[in-house]
């Protein structure tokens, strides 16, 4: 008897235990393909239950136009509900896995004012019209305003109970504020009676940084492997450089610098770096939002770009 009493009680004890653990919830998990759109999505999911936001590793390079995915590229994608693209033509070496995957994508590129494709060559990806695009927009915070929208539409149809949380969690007032503080910063030139005549940088993705500031885009060469700007390229930018007096000339932080400093060394111009905001520190609790480290790389370029041009540190930089 006291053996079947003690059995009872350990079916009832187990019972209960079994009774208490509550059913594990479904996550979401959105895989953006770049560092601005990982932070968009971070923010406008802020709040949200059982969201997952992941990134590619493309933040590694700083031309994706020959990106090969990675293992662990293939494993997020994998599992990926929804795919956060850039669009414009910029994922083309994702084709094969989007031909396959189930999840949701969402090109948020639809809708922006798209420049034509400049720098060193044109990069060969088939025959879509996007490929005479400059697919770097999110380099211009007003446009990738227009890349929030998109995302946030797309998540909406996604998160349809979260809708209105989706649309309170405002992106865009970040990117208002980067751009708003640029162009205050930026009447120094006018103030100081500093000379711009316009900017040379070695990454084509520059033209919508320097469109979204007012600033001429002189010349944009992008140089990747088996593809150095020529002896002739390298004798008209540094003529250009000693006929316009031009101070500063511009690498991206993930390219290559070797033309940009023959070019010094020939005019005694200076070398300073941008960056292409394909990499930046994760968001932290004391960030006004997730999309704070967007901000500040975005203004860093403005800050760096205004040393330049005056030749002193007018601001100071991280």
């Amino acid at each position: 008897m006291k053996r079947l009493l003690c059995a009872l009680c350990v079916l009832l004890l187990l019972s209960g235990c079994t009774s208490s653990v509550p059913a594990q919830e479904t996550t979401l998990t959105i895989t953006a393909t770049t560092y601005p759109l990982y932070l968009f999505a971070l923010d406008l999911t802020e709040g949200i239950p059982n969201v997952t936001v992941e990134r590619l590793d493309t933040g590694s390079v700083s031309c994706l136009h020959d990106y090969t995915l990675s293992v662990n590229d293939m494993k997020k994608i994998e599992r990926a509900d929804v795919l956060a693209l850039n669009g414009a033509g910029l994922e083309a070496f994702m084709s094969d896995a989007l031909a396959d995957t189930d999840a949701v994508v969402i090109d948020c590129s639809k809708g922006v004012d798209l420049l034509p494709a400049t720098g060193h060559h044109d990069h060969d990806h088939g025959d879509d019209d996007h490929d005479h695009f400059d697919p770097h927009y999110w380099m211009d915070p007003l446009r990738a305003q227009i890349m929030v929208d998109n995302l946030r539409v797309g998540l909406s149809e996604v998160l349809p109970e979260h809708r209105d949380l989706l649309w309170e969690n405002a992106v865009g007032n970040t990117l208002d504020t980067a751009y708003y503080t640029a162009h205050n910063a930026l009447r120094i030139f006018e103030e100081e009676k500093i000379s711009v005549p316009g900017l040379i940088t070695f990454h084509d993705g520059f033209q919508y940084f320097a469109n979204t500031l007012d600033l001429p885009l002189l010349r944009a060469i992008e140089e990747e492997a088996g593809s150095e700007a020529s002896a002739k390229e390298i004798v008209d930018i540094a003529r250009l450089v000693n006929e316009l007096d031009i101070p500063v000339i511009f690498t991206e932080v993930n390219g290559s610098d070797a033309t940009a400093n023959a070019i010094s060394r020939e005019t005694d111009c200076s070398v300073v770096q941008l960056s292409m905001i394909m990499d930046g520190r994760e968001p932290t609790e004391e960030d006004d939002s997730p999309t704070t480290p967007y901000e500040e790389l975005f203004l860093n370029n403005v800050y760096t770009l205004i040393n330049g041009f005056a030749g002193r540190e007018v601001f100071t930089l991280p």
